[in-house]
């Protein structure tokens, strides 16, 4: 089973459900897609937010080796995006020399504001975590003490590790910047990581036109569902 975690904010409920379809849609493996979703992380994470997270998975999206029982291994990825490829193709990559596996981006944003006017932060390791193959056995140090504790750039930049070497790569098709990566064909998972077409100012951007025909399989499928209960009741 692929076991993959979303990160959940409400002000993006749409695209945690067109990335879930999009996930399903492309898999030729079982996968289970989990939220990481706060008002079902009580227990577990209390650490209040502050006014530089422009998210609420900011840094909830470190619990995952602990929801996952520290075995195995588990892929994280922000809800700002679209798979396009089969994501059997990324577990595919999992390497055991490696605790974590990211898309090491060198980037370095000119926005100073992203969407819905948050504050666009700029950083060492910027996005490495917003697409992650975690390995979650070797992921100990994240627990939850820890992830209510930390400063954002010691779960950020990975300091939990001690040790660079235990961060692999994966290919960079599978963590696609839109707006600041050039468009390519090949891109397995695109990032809306400014703003995604969900918000008015961001209709126009690259990939929007697949973002919405996946959005429509999904209210398609919704209306179907709906005119089949409909029918039953007859």
């Amino acid at each position: 089973m692929i076991r993959v975690f979303i990160g959940f904010d409400a002000a993006e409920t749409v695209a945690f459900h067109v990335l879930s379809h999009s996930i399903h849609r492309h898999a030729t493996e079982p996968v289970s897609v989990s939220p990481v979703m706060l008002s079902q992380l009580g227990k577990v994470f209390t650490r209040e937010r502050v006014p530089m997270q422009s998210t609420d998975f900011a840094f909830s999206r470190f619990l995952v080796p602990h929801l996952a029982g520290y075995e195995g291994w588990a892929i994280f990825m922000d809800c700002d995006m679209l798979v396009r490829a089969d994501i059997a193709g990324l577990w595919a990559k999992r390497d055991e020399r490696y605790a974590v596996q990211v898309v090491k981006h060198n980037h370095v944003p000119q926005e100073q504001t992203k969407f819905l006017g948050a504050v666009q932060t700029k950083y060492e390791k910027k996005n490495w975590s917003s697409v992650m193959l975690l390995n979650c056995g070797r992921c100990k140090a994240l627990t939850p003490e820890f992830v209510n504790t930390a400063t954002g750039l010691q779960l950020h930049q990975f300091k939990w590790l001690g040790d660079d070497n235990l961060i692999g790569e994966i290919p960079t098709a599978w963590n696609h910047l839109v707006g600041h990566d050039p468009y390519r064909d090949d891109a397995a998972l695109v990032h809306f990581t400014v703003g995604g077409p969900w918000f008015k100012e961001y209709e126009g951007s690259d990939y929007a036109g697949e973002w919405f025909r996946e959005r429509d399989l999904v209210l398609e499928s919704q209306q179907r569902v709906r005119i089949a209960a409909e029918a039953g009741k007859k």
